[in-house]
């Protein structure tokens, strides 16, 4: 059963953990012990320290300070602040993110902004073009904006890229703006950045990244690729919470170009002058909408910081090994299953989750979950594992494809149980 190579046992797994210059960080989240947590891409674990962080914004932030807060504790500011923060991990400035919303919500507005750009300067382009692989709520939402426009007798329409029409092949003169996901959320590729940015402005034609798979897992320089706008959520890599707020950064030269498609008083420039007309604050505040959670966003910020303080290289570096590390040992070890590893080899193209195909792929996770090791399924027929640095550990992903293997020698995954639906996967 033990490979003679060292990395190829549990021992030299350990070994390989115990040389991990980021195992510190391990201890500094909150993981049941027994539990391997290989589902980070869907909700991250809790940080040390947000339980204590919520607990004083109840019990004295919010109890003791009451509304004075907004002014005393700088609850105000958090959408702000927090966006400054989130800017530096995904190649950003100051001033050109906001923490707020939903990366629905945000994806509209970046949508919106640069339709109603394209609309001043190229009036004739008038198609939204994205993936028919992306995350549903993204094409739901060009779509749904299309629909809006349409009503009124704006004339646009959603184009789909897939396996019969490149993104090279869509590109006309029609198009007005590119909505990719920057690593997709079911199999793991990844774009480019940089060079599919410079394709999609020599079309003439601006691009909306959609972080929400990328954004604390891979490096990310956002300016460095002179991209236009991008979305993401918080609470996958970057641990701030089940529904923690989203982002959206918007680069400098679009910010005071827009007018903010919801003119919620937050994003007005004096929103506590009470004046009777929308006048739109100035930069990336203009992205903003209504009141803001702050509980939530009060808890990200932990895990925000603890990703700061995480060289991005190195996190790389270790993503890019454990997930070699997993497909390595999906092919010795689980041979002659049925396995298909739907995310690309090459380390330039994939993200930091690894997809696996099978005919019974939900049975096999809810097996898996019953044993404590935690993946997730998409459909069609795909398992979901996230390798996510500051916490998994090589030994994690021994132990991940031991359970599995076990479970398809023994087809354990074969029972009732296993094969009802729960209602989220």
């Amino acid at each position: 059963m033990v490979q003679q190579t060292a990395t190829h046992d549990r021992q030299g797994c350990v070994e390989r953990d115990a040389a991990d210059p980021l195992a510190g960080f391990r201890s500094r989240f909150v993981l049941p012990d027994g539990l391997v947590y290989l589902d980070g891409n869907s909700l991250g674990p809790s940080p040390r320290g947000a339980a204590a962080r919520a607990a004083e914004v109840v019990e004295q932030e919010w109890a003791q300070g009451l509304i004075r807060s907004w002014n005393t504790a700088g609850w105000f500011d958090l959408p702000r602040r927090l966006g400054d923060k989130l800017a530096r991990l995904v190649g950003g400035a100051d001033g050109e993110c906001v923490v707020t919303d939903t990366t629905t919500l945000n994806l509209f507005k970046a949508l919106a902004s640069a339709v109603r750009i394209q609309q001043q300067d190229a009036p004739g382009r008038r198609v939204i073009v994205t993936e028919r692989d992306n995350f549903p709520t993204d094409i739901y939402i060009a779509e749904g904006l299309a629909d809006l426009l349409n009503s009124v007798g704006g004339g646009y329409e959603v184009r789909l890229i897939d396996e019969d029409l490149s993104l090279a092949e869509a590109l006309d003169d029609d198009v007005a703006v590119v909505s990719l996901s920057h690593v997709n959320y079911r199999t793991g590729a990844m774009w480019d950045m940089a060079s599919v940015t410079a394709q999609i402005h020599d079309a003439g034609a601006l691009a909306i990244w959609d972080l929400a798979h990328a954004a604390g897992a891979v490096p990310v320089a956002l300016n460095a690729a002179d991209a236009d706008y991008a979305v993401g959520c918080t609470y996958k890599y970057l641990n701030g919470g089940p529904g923690s707020p989203a982002f959206i950064w918007v680069n400098r030269r679009h910010q005071n170009r827009f007018w903010q498609p919801l003119s919620g008083w937050w994003s007005h420039a004096r929103p506590f002058a009470m004046a009777d007309g929308y006048e739109p604050d100035d930069g990336a505040g203009r992205f903003l909408c209504g009141t803001q959670p702050v509980i939530s966003l009060a808890t990200l910020e932990c895990g925000l910081d603890l990703s700061l303080e995480a060289d991005p290289a190195v996190l790389r570096t270790k993503s890019l090994a454990l997930t070699d590390l997993f497909m390595q040992l999906l092919e010795e070890r689980c041979a002659g299953h049925g396995l298909e590893v739907i995310t690309p080899r090459a380390h330039a193209e994939r993200g930091s989750h690894v997809s696996v195909a099978h005919p019974d792929a939900y049975a096999i996770v809810s097996a898996l979950i019953g044993r404590g090791v935690i993946g997730d399924y998409r459909e069609p027929g795909a398992m979901r594992f996230g390798f996510t640095s500051l916490y998994t550990s090589y030994a994690d992903v021994w132990d991940a494809v031991e359970h599995l293997r076990d479970i398809l020698d023994t087809r354990a995954w074969d029972a009732p149980e296993h094969r009802r639906r729960n209602a989220v996967t």
